[in-house]
């Protein structure tokens, strides 16, 4: 049974779609079959994938609001062991269409009951608000990975996220875990980056992981050709990064998954 991930910071601005999308492919480039879950209706996972949101016919919106079998909606990308549920713009009104639903917070969840043995990762981009899409993905979820940007006000608005969190984990999901925060747009030339490193470390102790994502433009660009950061430059700093995040949670979750042959590798 795969693992699902939620990437989850209310606050924009933070790498959170950049890091849904290069994790993803980074797992899928260690040939773990991967499936990224666009929830943000700003479809940046989608396009960033190479998939014009405006081609969409089949996406999480009728998954979520129309009750479409989400197998209907998977598709494939570039990357042989990575695919993608997209997202359209229509979600924007799916919080509202979801308000009167019965349990209206496990819909997602019960969506990704049919297909989360189909991969070895499950990674959710959440929309940057702590509305009902959000707190679906985190129902859903094994565990949240929370991006944190090294600038100012970096802690920002995170104590109202692991309120929100902890709620989830006493009312909807008791196994609910921090995967991990992921420091990003790190940079070496500044204090500020170093600053902000110590005082997140400090606030989270061990759930900060090793990898640090640098500032890269490499990371910056390839959303516009519709590549994660590996197929539009696998020698960039930023690739590498994320292909070491990737390998820091696969040893993270060795111990979970130790009976399972293709998470082994």
């Amino acid at each position: 049974m795969g693992k699902i991930i939620s990437i989850a910071n209310q606050k924009g601005g933070v790498g959170k779609t950049t890091s849904a999308i290069n994790l993803a492919a980074s797992l899928a480039v260690i040939e773990h079959p991967t499936l990224i879950i666009d929830i943000d209706p700003q479809s940046n996972s989608t396009s960033g994938l190479g998939i014009e949101p405006g081609t969409v016919t089949n996406s999480i919106y009728e998954v979520m609001v129309g009750g479409v079998d989400i197998n209907d909606t998977v598709r494939n990308t570039e990357l042989p062991y990575l695919d993608l549920v997209p997202a359209h713009i229509n979600l924007v009104g799916a919080e509202i269409e979801m308000v009167d639903r019965n349990e209206r917070e496990r819909i997602l969840l019960k969506a990704i009951e049919s297909i989360r043995d189909k991969y070895d990762f499950i990674i959710i981009d959440c929309p940057p608000s702590l509305g009902l899409l959000t707190i679906n993905s985190l129902t859903a979820s094994n565990s949240v990975l929370i991006p944190v940007q090294c600038e100012y006000y970096a802690l920002e608005g995170l104590g109202q996220l692991l309120n929100t969190i902890k709620i989830v984990r006493q009312h909807l999901n008791r196994e609910l875990d921090i995967e991990g925060v992921l420091l990003t747009m790190y940079d070496t030339r500044t204090r500020l980056s170093n600053q902000v490193a110590e005082e997140v470390k400090r606030y989270f102790d061990e759930k900060v992981f090793s990898t640090i994502i640098a500032r890269n433009i490499r990371l910056a660009e390839a959303p516009s050709f519709g590549k994660p950061a590996i197929l539009y430059d696998a020698s960039s700093v930023g690739s590498k990064n994320y292909l070491s995040l990737a390998r820091e949670i696969i040893q993270n979750n060795k111990k979970l998954f130790k009976t399972s042959p293709v998470l082994s590798k």
